[in-house]
Parts: structure tokens; C-alpha cells; sequence
């Protein structure tokens, strides 16, 4: 497939790359059985994307609400990221692994600049699962520990380690034996998790809102009393903000409305800037000089590279001087409140309504009607999706800097899509 730069696309260009595309990918990538539609599904061929829009390749535009699962806080192709990423690529991609990198030395001055307490040494890797498995492991090194506790429905990766400590029974059961000694008890449970402490357990790992498991927020006591009971056990606590950080649910970090301080503070998504893929830990000093020993104990080829973490330090930047973090608060707490209008419209529809900042969920009365309304919305040109361990619940999950009259576009779209259903 030869693409066309820097013009536009003759219709008969189109139709050959969404032809092509959507026939390469059943043939050596799509998992799922081939759909029926094929010209429907030329049309879920995406070209293009800027701020909080997405083009297919016909140029339709769609107002993704969706945000990448909270890839784009900062939108799509933020143009001081994109300009910071290219002089970087013109400069040096990669870096050579021997000498010392000022632009990832840069990006994690900027992190220990924003995070909480005394966090300040960050490992960089690629990706948030990536960002667990190394919190994990550094955790039993530095408590020389075996054992984890984790929370039903919680989501940590997909990868040996992370899937160990992740609490959907549907995603661990084929990949047995994982790790052992990973109790997992409910979410937003603080005496549980004290009772199910024992002498061998090294971390607790939370999300500060759960966002797989279906945009669940804990109580308010919820994570000052899990810091106070791992605190007096020697236990760490490893906050998974994977999701939730930089913004996303109108703090910077979602530990921050706790005013709680974890131990290991795990991140990737948002820090990427939307360009580049990123991921991170980030822990105290005294915790990561557990790997002095042999820094090779944990390493990445790729993590570290100066492209990486040009788009880490530039969205740090960002998302901190334009008050990322306050405009997801207010706009969330508006759109919350619309939300829970339509649920009092179309309480046939609708169960509950909730979330923080810019992480909401929309829990349906059930899983087929949440399928449908996603897929009714699409049509109105509007990407949402369901959450992962709970397919009933529609996740909203824009932009942090989305226009707010694309927020009236989602909530006017939902209420005829809803209207629809019943009519």
C-alpha cells in the first residue's frame, strides 16, 4: 500500500486503502471472526485526528470521547508534543545505552517535580504494564516479600506479573500457574485488606479509581486507612495510577484526593502525550536503591529512549501550566450532573451514573443495552466504549482539554440515542 502525502485523497484512493486495510487486518491481525459488512467496516478505517477528533478515511469526523482509554489528555497530535517529538527524531531517536541521556534525565526532574512526597526515582519503560511488572519486582526485592494483595475487578496489564495481581478470574484462568501468593479481596474494603495481610505480603496494589472494573470510587477513608494499615505491617502500597494519572480525574494524580502518599507510584497512558508510547515507576530513594546491587536486575533496550520521553516531559508541562487537572474537575462535575439528568429521563436505561474528574462511567440496567448504546452512538458519530471486567458500564473518557461544546454533542447524542431505544 503506497500512502499519499501531504494531499488530499482521491475517492477512488479511499475506497483502495480502506479496502486493503480492512482486508490486511482480518488476514494477519483481527482476532475476532471476520464481520459480514465489509463496506460497513471500510468505514472504521481511521486516518487522521486532531484535539478531541478523529477522520475515518473519508474524512467523516467523529468526537472521540474514548480518549485512546486515556491515552489523549492531551488530544490527538497536541501540536507543542508533535514539534517537541520531530526535533527530537531529527536529533537523536534512540539513544545508545552507554552514555548518559539529558532529555530522559529532564523528563524525570519534571515527574519528581509534580509527584507526591518523596517520590523521585523513576525507571521509564513502554507501557503501564511494563510499569507494574517493575513495580512488583522492585517491591519484593526492597521487602524481600513474596506476596501481594490486589482487588476483585481491578486492572493491572496483561503480562505474566501484572496479570497476576489483575482480579478478572476470566483473564488469569488460561495463563495458571501465575504468581503465587496474590490474595484478592473487594475494592473500596479497607478492613478486608488489613485482614488479609500476612507476615509474606510485600505490596498492596490499587487503582485510585478503578476503571476497567467499571469506574468504581472508593469512599474517602478508603485509601488514607489502607496507607495506615501498610505502613504498620512494613508493607508497601503501589498505586496503579496507570489511568488516572496526570489529570485524569481532576487532580494530578489520583492519589492526590486522599492526600496519600503510595509507596511505588506506577504510570504510562496520559504520560505518552499521545504521541509517543511511555510508561514509568516512580518510588523513593530509599526504595530504589534496592536495585544498586545489580542494576541490571531490571532494565528495558527501549525504555529510557529520548523520544519517549521528550512527549513525557512535554505533556508534564502541559498538563501543569494549562491546569489540566482543574479543567477535568469542573467539566467532569458539569457532565456528571447532565449525565444524571438523563438517568432521572431514562431511569428504564440508565442505573447509575458515576466517576471523578474526567472518568465516568455510565452503568446500564444491563450488558446488551450498553453494547447497544455504544454502538448507536457511533453512528451518531460520538466513540465511547464499555468497560473491560464490566461490559454494562459505559466509559467516558475525553480529552482533558476537549471543547465544551463537544460535551454537549455527547450528552444531546446520548439522550436521542436513549430516546431512540424507547420510542
Amino acid at each position: 500500500m503506497k500512502l499519499p502525502i501531504e494531499r488530499d485523497l482521491t475517492r477512488a484512493e479511499q475506497e483502495a486503502i480502506a479496502a486493503e486495510g480492512i482486508d490486511n487486518w482480518n488476514a494477519y491481525l483481527r482476532r475476532f471472526p471476520k464481520t459480514r459488512d465489509r463496506d460497513r467496516d471500510r468505514a472504521q478505517v481511521e486516518w487522521s485526528g486532531e484535539g478531541s477528533v478523529i477522520r475515518n478515511i473519508y474524512g467523516d469526523e467523529y468526537i472521540d470521547c474514548l480518549g485512546g482509554y486515556g491515552i489523549f489528555s492531551l488530544g490527538h497530535r497536541h501540536p507543542e508534543v508533535v514539534r517537541a517529538v520531530k526535533d527530537q527524531l531529527d536529533r537523536m531517536p534512540l539513544h545508545s545505552q552507554y552514555l548518559v541521556n539529558p532529555i530522559t534525565a529532564e523528563a524525570g526532574r519534571r515527574l519528581a517535580e509534580v509527584a507526591p512526597g518523596g517520590l523521585k526515582r523513576t525507571f521509564f519503560c513502554n507501557s503501564g504494564t511494563e510499569a507494574v511488572e517493575g513495580a512488583l519486582k522492585l517491591a519484593r526485592l526492597y521487602t524481600k516479600k513474596r506476596g501481594f494483595i490486589s482487588t476483585e475487578n481491578s486492572f493491572h496489564g496483561k503480562s505474566m506479573g501484572s496479570l497476576s495481581v489483575t482480579g478478572r478470574p476470566v483473564f488469569r484462568e488460561p495463563f495458571q500457574p501465575l504468581l503465587q501468593d496474590v490474595s484478592f479481596v473487594p475494592y473500596g474494603d479497607a478492613a478486608a485488606i488489613d485482614k488479609a495481610m500476612r507476615k509474606d505480603t510485600a505490596a498492596v496494589i490499587l487503582e485510585p479509581v478503578q476503571g476497567e472494573g467499571g469506574v468504581i470510587v472508593p469512599p474517602d477513608d478508603y485509601w488514607p486507612r489502607v496507607r495506615e494499615t501498610c505502613t504498620r505491617n512494613g508493607v508497601l502500597l503501589i498505586a496503579d495510577e496507570v489511568q488516572t494519572g496526570l489529570g485524569r480525574t481532576g487532580a494530578l494524580f489520583g492519589v492526590n484526593h486522599w492526600n496519600v502518599v503510595p509507596d511505588i507510584l506506577c504510570l504510562a497512558k496520559a504520560l505518552s502525550g499521545g504521541v509517543v508510547p511511555c510508561g514509568s515507576f516512580t518510588t523513593t530513594d530509599e526504595i530504589f536503591a534496592s536495585f544498586h546491587a545489580n542494576p541490571m536486575w531490571h532494565s528495558s533496550t527501549f525504555g529510557n529512549n529520548p523520544l519517549a520521553a521528550t512527549a513525557a516531559a512535554k505533556a508534564i508541562e502541559i498538563t501543569v501550566r494549562d491546569r489540566l487537572s482543574e479543567r477535568s474537575a469542573r467539566l467532569g462535575a458539569a457532565l456528571l450532573d447532565r449525565l444524571r439528568s438523563l438517568q432521572r429521563k431514562h431511569p428504564w436505561a440508565i442505573h447509575e451514573v458515576r466517576g471523578k474528574g474526567l472518568l465516568i462511567g455510565i452503568e446500564m440496567r444491563d450488558e446488551a443495552l450498553g453494547a447497544t448504546v455504544t454502538e448507536v452512538l457511533y453512528e451518531k458519530r460520538v466513540l465511547v466504549a464499555y468497560a473491560l471486567n464490566r461490559p454494562r458500564v459505559i466509559r467516558v473518557e475525553p480529552p482533558l482539554n476537549i471543547p465544551e461544546e463537544l460535551l454537549d454533542r455527547l450528552v444531546e447524542s446520548l439522550d436521542a440515542a436513549l430516546a431512540g431505544l424507547n420510542g
